[in-house]
């Protein structure tokens, strides 16, 4: 457990478990999505939801291998070439076979996360990684893999016209380690649409922009350590 220097509440770390948690959530959701449906829009985003899907499992690669090299760089990525399907599509460096259908596309998904929880579970809290919001640790990294599962699943169910409501807990952690300002006294999930831009509060407009708090949390307040990475012998 840890206390926000915000607000003073107690919230417990977000683990490589909560992004497991989370990755097979989405992905038991996504399993019931109509198969004629996933070249419609996902929500208010301009792509579709295929697309949003695929660039959903290039996050969870993208801060996994953040988290890999023994000296991870601070001032930019690990350098993997992007790619766009077209223009107006999310640039990716890892993409799915069209071929092998929807069920494809999420074992795609599914191991893009595994690998995430991987690093989170054996990446010791000291390292440090880049990320644009700036330099984070590995509890950074596994708070924003949720969040991007979270609320990226949001575009894809009204896409796909599916039920999605995620754990209220699994919201408020991921709140409190990347939106410590976020306002208190709601349902945590609504709370997190409205702090990603996706939905308006009582009192508080949709934002037109936002971003999270990648820093790790201060000395004071860290977490448990997590297992050291291993070596193999």
């Amino acid at each position: 457990m840890s206390r926000s220097v915000e607000t003073g509440t107690v919230s417990s770390p977000v683990t490589a478990d909560d992004v497991d948690l989370a990755v097979r959530l989405a992905v038991g959701v996504l399993r019931d999505a109509p198969p004629d449906r996933w070249g419609g829009k996902a929500g208010s985003l301009e792509w579709d939801c295929w697309e949003t899907v695929e660039h959903l499992a290039n996050d969870l690669l993208y801060y996994a291998v953040q988290l890999g090299p023994q000296s991870p760089p601070l001032d930019t990525h690990v350098p993997f070439a992007l790619h766009r399907n077209r223009p107006d599509g999310p640039a990716y460096f890892l993409f799915a076979e069209r071929d092998a259908g929807p069920a494809g596309l999420l074992q795609v998904l599914e191991a893009c996360g595994a690998l995430l929880v991987a690093m989170v579970r054996t990446t010791p809290p000291r390292v440090r990684a880049h990320h644009t919001f700036g330099v984070s640790d590995p509890e950074g990294f596994a708070a924003m893999g949720v969040v991007e599962t979270l609320v990226h699943l949001h575009d894809v169910a009204e896409g796909l016209g599916l039920a999605w409501t995620p754990p209220s807990a699994l919201c408020s952690r991921a709140l409190a380690r990347l939106f410590p300002e976020a306002p208190d006294g709601a349902d945590p999930w609504p709370t997190l649409l409205w702090a990603t831009g996706r939905a308006e509060l009582p009192g508080h407009p949709r934002l037109t922009t936002w971003r999270w708090h990648s820093a790790p949390r201060p000395p004071s307040i860290d977490v448990t350590p997590t297992a050291p990475r291993t070596t193999a012998t």
